[in-house]
């Protein structure tokens, strides 16, 4: 559907386009640890299905493609409107994008089943580290004095959190469990902190138009592809068998069970959708600051839901992650408005499509 804007018309609907997508990347972020944190803590031991449930919602995201579709239908005035946008190389790249997400997805479930919500949050918060090393190699990321600044406090946030993190050590825990579950969430966040830049890369590198419809699509070829490397874990692992069997194990009752999976999916699609629906807005590095100002608010529900315990470190760590995206947004802020300055808007209304 084109619609034709002025540039402020413009900056305005981008501006409310991204505050939707950090919405859903701050639903994600906090519900989706949580969610499968009361999996493994009330009897679920199957991580390949952990991994499973982290993109299986896709199919969340074809009601509005369909409704993107019928729009671009009606503005073809009975020409024919091509079914999907996606042209094959960004295929092929989204695909190979979701196979290392499906990968990152086993990393983050095997650690999510030995450690604490608030432990795992700590260290996941290393992911902003690798993705501005990363973006700054692959996608040439802008660096300020306030993205620098904002990297160095989130990450001083993490080390403060990390001082105490083996004291929510879990019961019965052996140190080989522990450890284990400790770099398999490090190389979680290292993989994820790759995943970031290189959708940001597959935007730029596209030879068509990006636009949000077209994000979308990118989305569910990702998480089908991710849902398919862990279909075929669980296929060897015998985990479809044994759904049954955990279900009426299962401590909240075999109802529950079934609730927590499914709403386990959603809500973890919606930390997907959100997370390269920012970068399509703004940049990976955004993405990867708004993932990591949300950690401490996820270790805060972890203390409420879990009685996990609250530390000194992490009041601080909490003050740090928020003075770090405030610096971080306000210098996001100067540089729009020195940009537009420089720019003069013109009265001359532009074309833009859905």
């Amino acid at each position: 559907m084109e619609i034709t804007a002025t540039k402020s018309e413009r900056n305005t609907a981008k501006k409310a386009l991204l505050l939707l997508n950090c919405a859903m990347l701050a639903l994600g972020n906090c519900g989706g640890p949580l969610m499968m944190r009361l999996y493994f803590l009330r009897g679920g031991k199957r991580i390949w299905l952990s991994s499973w449930l982290q993109t299986a919602g896709w199919p969340i995201i074809l009601p509005p493609l369909a409704v993107a579709y019928i729009q671009r239908r009606r503005a073809a005035d009975g020409s024919s409107a091509s079914l999907f946008l996606m042209k094959p190389p960004l295929f092929l790249a989204s695909a190979v994008i979701g196979i290392l997400t499906g990968l990152d997805d086993y990393f983050y479930a095997s650690g999510m089943a030995r450690l604490p919500v608030s432990t795992s949050s700590l260290i996941i918060a290393t992911q902003l580290a690798f993705t501005a090393g990363i973006a700054f190699l692959l996608v040439r990321q802008r660096f300020t004095s306030y993205s620098v600044n904002a990297v160095v406090l989130l990450s001083m946030g993490a080390v403060v959190l990390g001082i105490h993190a083996s004291s929510d050590r879990p019961n019965n825990e052996t140190d080989k469990e522990y450890y284990l579950g400790f770099f398999m969430t490090l190389a979680a966040a290292a993989l994820y902190g790759l995943v970031l830049p290189m959708v940001e890369l597959t935007y730029k590198k596209a030879k068509q138009a990006i636009t949000y419809s077209l994000v979308l699509e990118i989305q569910i070829v990702m998480a089908f592809f991710a849902t398919g490397f862990c279909t075929i874990g669980m296929l060897i692992n015998k985990d479809f068998q044994e759904i049954s069997r955990e279900g009426k194990e299962f401590e909240l009752g075999e109802k529950t069970y079934y609730l927590v999976l499914v709403w386990s999916a959603i809500i973890l699609q919606f930390f997907f959708i959100g997370a390269i629906g920012v970068i399509f807005c703004s940049s990976s590095l955004f993405s990867g600051i708004v993932i990591a100002v949300l950690l401490p608010v996820t270790e805060l529900l972890a203390v409420i839901f879990y009685k996990e315990k609250f530390q000194a470190e992490k009041g601080v760590a909490l003050a740090l992650s928020l003075w770090g995206f405030a610096s971080y947004f306000y210098g996001e802020t100067k540089h729009s408005k020195k940009k537009d300055d420089q720019t003069p808007e013109t009265e001359m209304p532009q074309t833009l499509t859905a």
